[in-house]
C-alpha cells in the first residue's frame, strides 16, 4: 500500500506537530483512508497510541519492537 509508506514517512517527519488526521489531510488521504492506514499501522506494531502528544501516534523504533 504506497499510501501507508507515505503516511508513515510524513508521520516520522511530522515528529508530533500535526495531529493524525491533519497530517493525512497534509498529504492528501481523506479521514476514512487515514483511519484504515493507522489501524494497519498499529497492527503492524510499527506505531503506538501516545495520548500525551499533539499527534496522537509516535513511530516505534525497529530496535525496540516486540514479537
Amino acid at each position: 500500500m504506497e499510501n501507508k509508506e507515505r503516511y508513515f514517512k510524513a508521520l516520522i517527519e511530522n515528529q508530533g506537530q500535526l495531529n493524525a488526521l491533519d497530517l493525512g489531510e497534509k498529504i492528501q488521504l481523506d479521514e476514512k483512508e487515514t483511519r484504515e492506514i493507522i489501524t494497519k499501522l498499529l497492527s503492524e506494531h510499527r506505531i503506538r497510541y501516545d495520548e500525551n502528544s499533539v499527534c496522537n501516534y509516535r513511530v516505534i523504533n525497529k530496535k525496540n519492537r516486540s514479537y
